[in-house]
């Protein structure tokens, strides 16, 4: 495909494949100049193994299927988007409106290593119109941005927390509790024990005679010996 060619998916307007490249993150959104294309790289490769440490960490501890699932599809996402930065700019020339891009170019590619453009292509363009002329003359168009597969992995891997998160930390919050009450147990049989050493130390020794009869009736004996 040429740059911003357009194709519909089943002949329907409101869903179309069209291939255009975007320089940041996901839906379009970008950091300006090369250091701020470089900046996102690394961002994203410093998060990719924050969330590999993590979801191992939450397989250890058994936490629900649903949570690990959800940040799986946001690392695979985000796994996408780095290959893209960091390969597309290497393997294909620049795409123009009228030219296919080449793939393995004899020059070379369009890009270094991670300063290469990420493609997008899915675009749900559900409405499109004057919305009652609230816009003046302008055409408003809903749901604008392009976006692809990767971008939508993500997407829905942070809706399925946000919408199930009583669920998915449900486990935590009662392992929370019940370390807390462990806790709470240890601390008064400490407690307790530590009484019983005080009343035995502070014993008079009436209380001491009270207690060891056979030991009084022996005293008394050797008393009498004597």
């Amino acid at each position: 495909m040429t740059y911003q060619e357009t194709i519909l998916v089943f002949g329907l307007e409101w869903f179309k494949l069209l291939f255009v490249e975007n320089e940041g993150m996901a839906f379009g959104l970008k950091l300006g100049g090369d250091y701020g294309k470089l900046a996102l790289s690394v961002f994203r490769i410093v998060a990719v193994g924050f969330m590999i440490y993590y979801i191992r960490l939450l397989i250890k501890q058994g936490a629900h299927n649903g949570l690990i699932a959800s940040i799986s599809l946001i690392l695979a996402g985000a796994l996408g988007n780095i290959l893209d930065s960091a390969f597309y700019g290497l393997i294909f020339s620049e795409s123009y409106h009228h030219e296919v891009a080449t793939m393995f170019p004899e020059e070379g590619g369009y890009a270094g290593f991670l300063y290469g453009k990420v493609v997008d292509m899915l675009h749900f363009p559900l409405y499109e119109g004057n919305l009652f002329g609230l816009f003046g003359d302008k055409t408003f168009r809903f749901f604008a941005p392009v976006f692809n597969i990767a971008d939508s992995s993500i997407t829905v891997g942070v809706f399925i927390i946000i919408l199930f998160q009583r669920m998915f930390f449900k486990n935590e919050d009662v392992q929370d509790n019940n370390q807390s009450q462990h806790d709470d147990d240890d601390n008064d049989a400490k407690d307790f024990s530590e009484n019983d050493i005080d009343d035995t130390e502070t014993e008079s020794p009436a209380e001491q005679k009270a207690e060891d009869p056979d030991q009084s009736d022996h005293n008394a004996e050797d008393d009498d010996n004597r």
